[in-house]
């Protein structure tokens, strides 16, 4: 019987712990802290995470059922629901933001040699989001509908390594297009979103970094042919023309020409 250390804390020992003490001591996390501290915290929800735990109920009775293993899987701290729960509530969500964004640097850097996407030197991205249904007598907060609740979550995520680089959570009315406000554009880079971002106005913006985005149109979008360009219809192409807006509006908002495929 294999008796070396816990599979979660191999996995574990990949976290840069140096760089989450650092983002802590930044934030004073353990300010006024005894026992359960933001390391006790990370690793909790860490394995909540790994273990597709539901509630903090569902936690604390899984950990607490393996008491004599929490110290080798780094533990110190007793796992609690109401101290768990106070913990999620009053620690700065900034000690896990800029650790998750030093863990994304780290992943890029190690796909950067993947094939997938390899014809690309740029970064491609894509945009999308989903509704994450609530009851509304629970979350108040979360007003989707008359009697319906519900959050929105937009996400950009860089496919080279399906890592998630941008996340925003807003509640359920607000639309789609209104992320790409909120969206930190890469010079260079590639996003790829459906028509629910088709907002000529603020895809222009992209021009100005300058970025790219592939997006489908809508059925009444007007526009006006410049050129046509010759398309090898075996590689799944329909056409390939540059146009140019000629909605009244919209060819004010996007001057510019751009391809049509």
């Amino acid at each position: 019987m294999f008796t070396g250390r816990l599979i979660f804390k191999q996995v574990m020992d990949f976290i840069p712990l140096s760089t989450f003490h650092r983002c802590v001591t930044k934030y004073q996390g353990n300010s006024n802290v005894k026992t359960f501290t933001c390391l006790d915290q990370f690793l909790c929800m860490a394995f909540a995470q790994i273990t597709h735990r539901e509630s903090l109920r569902d936690i604390e009775i899984c950990l607490r059922s393996q008491n004599k293993k929490l110290y080798h899987m780094g533990i110190r701290g007793r796992v609690s629901r109401s101290t768990l729960a106070d913990a999620n509530e009053k620690r700065d969500w900034r000690i896990y933001a800029e650790l998750a964004q030093h863990l994304i640097v780290i992943a890029r850097d190690l796909y950067r040699e993947d094939q997938f996407l390899e014809e690309l030197d740029e970064t491609v991205y894509a945009l999308d989001s989903t509704t994450i249904d609530l009851c509304l007598s629970v979350f108040p907060w979360a007003v989707f509908r008359k009697k319906k609740g519900a959050v929105k979550l937009h996400t950009l995520l860089d496919l080279r390594g399906n890592i998630p680089t941008f996340i925003h959570i807003s509640d359920g009315k607000l639309h789609d297009v209104n992320a790409l406000d909120l969206l930190p554009l890469e010079t260079g880079a590639y996003y790829v979103m459906d028509r629910g971002y088709l907002d000529f106005q603020r895809l222009y913006t992209f021009n100005r970094v300058p970025a790219f985005f592939v997006t489908r149109a809508k059925a009444n979008t007007q526009y006006k042919r410049r050129y046509s360009h010759t398309v090898d219809k075996t590689t799944g192409l329909r056409c390939d023309q540059t146009i140019t807006l000629s909605g009244y509006y919209t060819s004010k908002y996007y001057p510019l020409k751009f391809p049509r495929n």
